[in-house]
């Protein structure tokens, strides 16, 4: 009985994502979004997911969707005791940063970045003293110990006038080693970059890209700035996940290829029923660790919950707060 009033109350979340979840799906779906709900008003929480969670938390139980940047911005102004964080986990540990008073959860501890692991604030540390003086300019995919260690943070959305902003022609930015060349090709400021990589970007490559124009005569190839600059410069348009959805809604493209992480391309064609998606896309693992029955027991039991030493904290919120400055 209880599995069909799950089915009868959110029979109109389904109409939202039926063009991407079949209908034999859905009931696995169901009890665990009504009973997320319900959640969701008891802990007085939101839920905050990046555009990368699959459509069934993305579109049926988050409150605030986006890409790193606008999740940062949103992190400061909800009204609410909990935020669980539907991403990895250094997106968590940017809300709490921000929200130091409010309790953070992030469903799967696990949840990493293979791009956030691939620099420590002891390496940062060590640039400077390689290059003294020159300002650090820090990716939010990235540690709160790393971006502790920084001047200023940036997202993909927002690099290039974060750099810019600086007034000085030098820079290290980090840990990406794609978007600094990416970025790089687009200014006069001479960046230093470290050689961290996304593992869903770096694997697409320019022959991907050539072999979808031959077998898709006037598709529309979206990158992200992630991907390398030899695959960006394939690409008929280069942008953050956000910068891509805000194209296919002003655009219209009849066929168009998302360069990114397989669930983004399904968020954003739930809302552009007449644009047809073709499918070339990497999955993040690490995103794929969130789940509806996660997100559940976290906030039945409420973990995991996400803390960060107050000295360790304020010195990368500052960081942030610079680019939040800035845009």
């Amino acid at each position: 009985m209880s599995m069909a009033a799950a089915l009868e109350r959110t029979a109109p979340l389904y109409q939202r994502v039926k063009s991407v979840i079949p209908p034999i799906e859905w009931p696995v779906f169901a009890d665990d979004i009504d009973a997320i709900l319900k959640l969701k008003q008891q802990r007085n929480a939101v839920i905050l997911a990046h555009n990368y969670q699959t459509p069934e938390i993305f579109h049926c139980v988050a409150d605030i969707v986006g890409d790193s940047l606008a999740l940062a911005r949103e992190a400061m102004t909800v009204d609410a005791d909990v935020i669980v964080l539907a991403g990895v986990h250094f997106m968590a540990e940017t809300a709490k940063m921000l929200n130091p008073a409010k309790t953070v959860l992030i469903p799967d501890l696990e949840a990493g970045c293979s791009l956030a692991a691939s620099i420590t604030a002891a390496d940062v540390r060590l640039m400077r003293q390689k290059h003294p003086g020159v300002p650090v300019v820090t990716y939010v995919n990235s540690s709160a110990a790393v971006k502790a260690e920084s001047d200023i943070c940036c997202t993909s959305a927002n690099a290039k006038r974060v750099v810019e902003s600086l007034g000085v022609p030098e820079v290290i930015m980090l840990p990406d080693e794609y978007l600094a060349q990416n970025v790089a090709a687009k200014t006069r400021v001479k960046i230093i970059a470290w050689a961290g990589h996304c593992e869903v970007h770096e694997r697409f490559t320019p022959s991907e890209v050539r072999a979808l124009r031959e077998d898709y005569p006037g598709v529309i190839i979206l990158a992200h700035p992630e991907c390398p600059p030899d695959v960006v410069a394939e690409a008929d348009f280069t942008g953050s996940t956000s910068d891509m959805s805000n194209y296919v809604g002003r655009e219209k493209p009849a066929r168009v290829v998302l360069l990114t992480e397989c669930s983004m391309a399904d968020n954003v064609s739930i809302n552009h029923p007449s644009v047809t998606f073709v499918k070339l896309c990497n999955l993040c693992p690490h995103m794929k660790r969130i789940t509806l029955p996660k997100i559940r027991r976290s906030l039945e039991t409420m973990t995991h919950e996400v803390t960060i030493p107050s000295d360790l904290a304020f010195a990368a919120r500052r960081s942030v707060e610079r680019m939040l400055a800035v845009v």
